[in-house]
C-alpha cells in the first residue's frame, strides 16, 4: 500500500469554536495517538484528507513542524448533510508491525441463473503488517449453485494477511430467487363506474 503525504500542523486552540474556524479555512481537526505517546493534536487540510479517505484503510504519512509520524484513520466523523470531515482520529503504526482493520469483500462472477446471490458482510476483520494492508479480499461466485454457503474462513485472504472474523461466519450464500406473485386481475372498473355515470345522468330535483 502506498503512502499518502499529508502537511500537518500542531494544533494548539480548542473547543467548539475553534474547531468550527478550523473547518471555515477548510481545514479538519485531527488527533493522534498511540505506541503510549501522548495524543498529539493537529490540523490537517480539508481537501487532501477527504481524497485520501476515499482508500480504505490509507496509509498516511503526517509531515509538518515536529511531526513526521504513519498513522491509520481508526474514526472518521462527517457532516450528516454536506458529507465534508468534521474531524479524524489517527492511530500512530510502526513499520513491520500487526494492525487488525476491516477490508471489503467484493465478489466477481455470477451465480446459477437460477439462483440469487444474498451477500451478509461486506467487509471482513483481518490482521495485516500496517504498511501491507490488503485493499480487499475477492470471491469467485461464477457458477455457485443454489444453497452454497462461503464462510470466513472460506476466503483466499492474500499473503501475510490473517483472518480476526469467527470463521465459520457466512459471508455470502446462493438463495433461491423471490416467487413473483401473479398480477391480480383488474376488476371491472367499467362497472365500478356506471352508478357515479347514472347519478350524473338523474335529473336533478
Amino acid at each position: 500500500m502506498s503512502e499518502v503525504r499529508i502537511a500537518a500542523e500542531p494544533r494548539t486552540t480548542f473547543g467548539k469554536g475553534a474547531a468550527r474556524k478550523i473547518r471555515r479555512d477548510d481545514k479538519v481537526p485531527a488527533v493522534l495517538y498511540g505506541h503510549g505517546i501522548d495524543p498529539k493534536h493537529l490540523t490537517l487540510p480539508g481537501h487532501e484528507v477527504l481524497l485520501a479517505l476515499r482508500t480504505p484503510n490509507v496509509l498516511i504519512r503526517l509531515q509538518g513542524d515536529g511531526v513526521d509520524e504513519l498513522a491509520l484513520p481508526k474514526g472518521v466523523q462527517r457532516d450528516p448533510i454536506k458529507g465534508f470531515v468534521e474531524h479524524v482520529d489517527l492511530l500512530l503504526v510502526r513499520r513491520g508491525e500487526k494492525v487488525t482493520v476491516e477490508i471489503p469483500v467484493t465478489t466477481v462472477g455470477d451465480v446459477n441463473p437460477e439462483g440469487l446471490l444474498d451477500q451478509q458482510l461486506v467487509s471482513i476483520a483481518v490482521e495485516a503488517e500496517a504498511t501491507h494492508i490488503p485493499t480487499g479480499v475477492e470471491v469467485d461466485v461464477e457458477g455457485l449453485e443454489i444453497g452454497t454457503a462461503i464462510t470466513a474462513g472460506q476466503l483466499r485472504l492474500p499473503q501475510g494477511t490473517s483472518l480476526i472474523a469467527d470463521p465459520e461466519v457466512v459471508v455470502l450464500h446462493v438463495i433461491n430467487k423471490p416467487v413473483e406473485a401473479p398480477a391480480a386481475e383488474e376488476e371491472g372498473a367499467e362497472g365500478e363506474a356506471a352508478p357515479v355515470a347514472e347519478a350524473a345522468e338523474a335529473p336533478a330535483e
